[in-house]
């Protein structure tokens, strides 16, 4: 693993792959399991925290020369992160994966509006239609399973106030990226946002330590898989392709959770996943390759 300061080892929109594959899983690990989503999500990123410190490169830390604000960034980017997964995870309790997933393919909008507010990113025509066409895929994919009842209600409603947090989240480690390993910011966001969820664990009476010893490999498996393959990598992402990239590439989370879901669970593809999928890889790489295109042309000029 490496830092933000240096190269990536492969490309990075192969890690980006790798990283929506990777959290893609997450949604049906989390429904699957009947412990607390707090508690989860916290031991998901206390796990994570202990397998990168060996990692973190100490040595920089000295020379690290953060500002007041600057740490105050860090700090809410690991409060907002912690609130993400509190909100996001605890939305599975009450309305479907489907749902869920599409409320979380909005970020790119939140992040995009942000991203041209605080880094005076460009905002087309051209890319806001891709962003559009990525997200029609998505709804067409869950369009099936979004059910409409109090319970949905709530829990969509849990998964925006989570959305709206992980594009906070994006956001903050972009402003920091360059100031920061990715290493140690993720080591001190991730921290942050599991004692985050333990607050608010504790604030609920929930069993902190009582658990099945399968419980205890779900809260591995949730950090190794859906955190340290996923999360991680966007933070190491977040400083060569911006924040508005990688929240593009998490449009292609219901794509991947589908593919997942069929061949693990066994769920059937209708033809209205297939369309919606084939609908949301045509936004998403043209959103890439329009991306890559004008960045050949700056260097050209």
């Amino acid at each position: 693993m490496r830092g933000a300061n240096q190269n990536l080892p492969v490309h990075p929109y192969l890690l980006l792959t790798i990283s929506i594959l990777a959290v893609a899983a997450s949604s049906i690990m989390i429904k699957s399991s009947a412990t607390p989503p707090s508690v989860a999500g916290m031991y998901r990123l206390f796990i994570t925290v202990c397998i990168l410190l060996p990692f973190v490169p100490w040595t920089s830390i000295r020379t690290l020369s953060l500002s007041l604000k600057e740490w105050i960034v860090v700090l809410s980017a690991g409060a907002a992160l912690g609130l993400h997964f509190l909100f996001w995870m605890e939305s599975l309790s009450y309305t479907s994966v489907a749902s869920s997933l599409v409320i979380l393919t909005l970020q790119p909008f939140f992040v995009m509006v942000g991203a041209y507010f605080l880094f005076k990113e460009r905002i087309t025509v051209r890319i806001t239609l891709c962003m559009l066409t990525a997200i029609a895929g998505s709804i067409v994919i869950a369009w099936g399973d979004i059910g409409v009842s109090r319970e949905a209600l709530i829990g969509d409603g849990l998964s925006l106030l989570g959305t709206i947090a992980i594009s906070l989240y994006l956001l903050a480690g972009q402003r920091v990226s360059r100031r920061i390993p990715a290493n140690l910011y993720s080591v001190i966001v991730f921290a942050v946002g599991g004692t985050v969820m333990l607050i608010y664990s504790a604030a609920k009476d929930y069993p902190l330590i009582s658990y099945a010893p399968s419980d205890w490999v779900y809260f591995a498996m949730l950090a190794v898989i859906p955190t340290v393959f996923g999360h991680f990598i966007f933070n190491l992402l977040l400083r060569s392709i911006g924040a508005t990239a990688v929240s593009v590439g998490v449009i292609g989370e219901p794509v991947l959770a589908t593919i997942l879901a069929y061949f693990i669970l066994g769920e059937a593809l209708g033809g209205s996943q297939l369309a919606g999928g084939a609908l949301t890889l045509l936004g998403m790489g043209t959103y890439f390759w329009l991306k890559a295109s004008r960045k050949s042309s700056s260097l050209r000029a």
